[in-house]
């Protein structure tokens, strides 16, 4: 969520806030200029960060902070939409609009199967989400305007109940104090709730959702403290039969390449304290467009992430009219074990799939400057590449129009970093730093390399040696790059490139 909003622009955009129609589930015009194809974007109007993202009864909920009324940041209500494979959306009524205790900011919902709450009844399985109440009146004069609550629903996510006796966890006297992540920790049989608390992270356990014991705090002395923490998750993996525990915090702006970004750690948890194995800053995705990530609950043994696709330096000025923002592809989330450290990978889920189309391969070659697109008929820029070598080389991966605006990405050998430049990319005049060289550093030290390229008309998602170093740009050329090439100094040889078409989404 936006850090560091004024009061005074709060309330102009409170007084131009105004209940709007629950319409029926409607999909968005993909013909829009810059609108992405397979990315989810909100019908209208302004998007941040994904919420609430639970699985249940074969269905995957996305909650997200949404603005009705301006395409720009206002007071935050959870908008909605529902998918049976996190790539087709139905968009759905609001879920949790303001109300005389604050905006909704973010938060997280869980399936509460054994009614610790109390809230189901006649047998029906309460979905209980809770988040931050924002209140812009009383953030002129105290720093206690930020507090937890809850909202439950009986009929599988269709309607909401906010509780009669919110908030549930008040402020103890701290300025930013938001974005509660709740999940269940088995071995303690007790919910925890993972919380931003200004510069850490707090831990809080509950019986029934309601009634919250803070347990202990954790992060003043690990991580990049360049901005204030947000939107945390805590959650454990499994490497080689061990499990390890993720700790992810938002920060903004103190990101690698400026802005907003999303860091991680690793270690364990017992249901009281955190204990980290690593003390440098790692970052889930390099890239300067990648943010508020969180994963969803109730999804067994797999752990899938989603991440608002845009920065805070520049989310309000971006040149799409009627609607702004769109998420990531949601991806899987593993841990990749190298030189005794335990390291966060990601990669796109295997449900994509659905709308890969027509495949073109190219084995065994020796890469100078090839034009990929002579072979890829009706290119328009939905597509995956993926690109395999048994060696370590540098080379550019060029996405380009028929007017020269192009985005160039790969990877160079001397510094060992991946790149992307968007510094001629089409419209870049909106803010000062968003046409630039982004980098981030090759995590891998093995001597083969491969990388996944997800491309979607004004973004692409680069992930490499299987998901350890990942990059998020978004751009916005006049005309869709219709274009792709690959051109090496190096002597590159490609064991294979694979590229395929993707249809788009609705």
């Amino acid at each position: 969520m936006l850090s560091r909003i004024t009061f005074l622009f709060c309330i102009v955009l409170i007084n131009a806030c105004t209940n709007i129609e629950q319409k029926p589930t409607e999909k968005v015009a993909v013909n829009e200029k810059h609108r992405p194809g397979f990315h989810f974007t909100p019908k209208e109007k302004w998007m941040n960060d994904p919420n609430g993202l639970v699985y249940y009864n074969n269905i995957y909920h996305l909650f997200y902070q949404y603005y009705p009324d301006s395409t720009v940041w206002g007071p935050m209500h959870w908008g909605h939409a529902t998918s049976s494979n996190m790539i087709q959306w139905e968009h759905q009524p609001v879920a949790l609009y303001p109300d005389s205790l604050g905006y909704i900011f973010s938060g997280s919902a869980v399936v509460d199967s054994h009614n610790t709450s109390g809230f189901g009844t006649a047998g029906k399985i309460p979905l209980v989400a809770i988040f931050t109440h924002h209140d812009p009146k009383s953030e002129k004069t105290s720093i206690t305007y930020q507090y937890q609550s809850l909202a439950y629903s009986l009929d599988e996510g269709k309607s909401w109940t906010k509780y009669a006796q919110n908030p549930v966890l008040k402020n103890p006297g701290i300025k930013d104090f938001r974005d509660p992540k709740v999940s269940w920790h088995a071995p303690t049989n007790k919910w925890i709730l993972t919380l931003a608390t200004l510069d850490r992270i707090t831990f809080y356990s509950s019986s029934n959702l309601k009634d919250w014991t803070k347990e202990s705090e954790f992060g003043k002395e690990f991580g990049a403290h360049g901005g204030v923490w947000e939107c945390p998750d805590l959650f454990p993996l499994n490497n080689n039969g061990k499990q390890i525990w993720v700790l992810l915090v938002s920060i903004n702006p103190g990101g690698p390449n400026g802005g907003s970004a999303t860091q991680y750690f690793t270690g364990d948890f017992d249901g009281h304290e955190f204990t980290p194995y690593q003390t440098d800053t790692r970052w889930i995705d390099h890239g300067p467009d990648d943010y508020a990530g969180v994963t969803w609950s109730n999804t067994g043994d797999r752990r899938i992430f989603l991440g608002w696709m845009s920065n805070w330096q520049y989310g309000m000025l971006v040149p799409t009219d009627k609607w702004r923002s769109a998420m990531t592809v949601p991806r899987e989330l593993s841990l990749i074990k190298q030189d005794e450290k335990y390291f966060l990978a990601s990669t796109p889920v295997k449900e994509l799939s659905v709308l890969e189309d027509s495949a073109m391969h190219w084995n065994q070659q020796v890469i100078g400057e090839t034009d990929l697109t002579k072979n890829i008929k009706d290119f328009a820029s939905l597509g995956k590449l993926v690109l395999a070598s048994d060696s370590i080389r540098s080379f550019t991966l060029v996405l380009s129009n028929e007017t020269g605006q192009k985005i160039e990405l790969g990877y160079d050998k001397n510094s060992n970093q991946y790149f992307i430049d968007r510094s001629a990319s089409g419209n870049i005049d909106f803010e000062k730093g968003f046409g630039a060289r982004h980098t981030a550093p090759r995590i891998s030290n093995k001597t083969s390399m491969d990388l996944t390229l997800i491309i979607d008309k004004a973004s692409v998602e680069l992930f490499a040696d299987n998901g350890l170093t990942v990059m998020t740009s978004i751009f916005f050329p006049d005309t869709v790059y219709s274009k792709i090439s690959i051109r090496s100094n190096d002597n590159f040889a490609i064991r294979s490139i694979e590229f395929r078409k993707m249809k788009a989404a609705n």
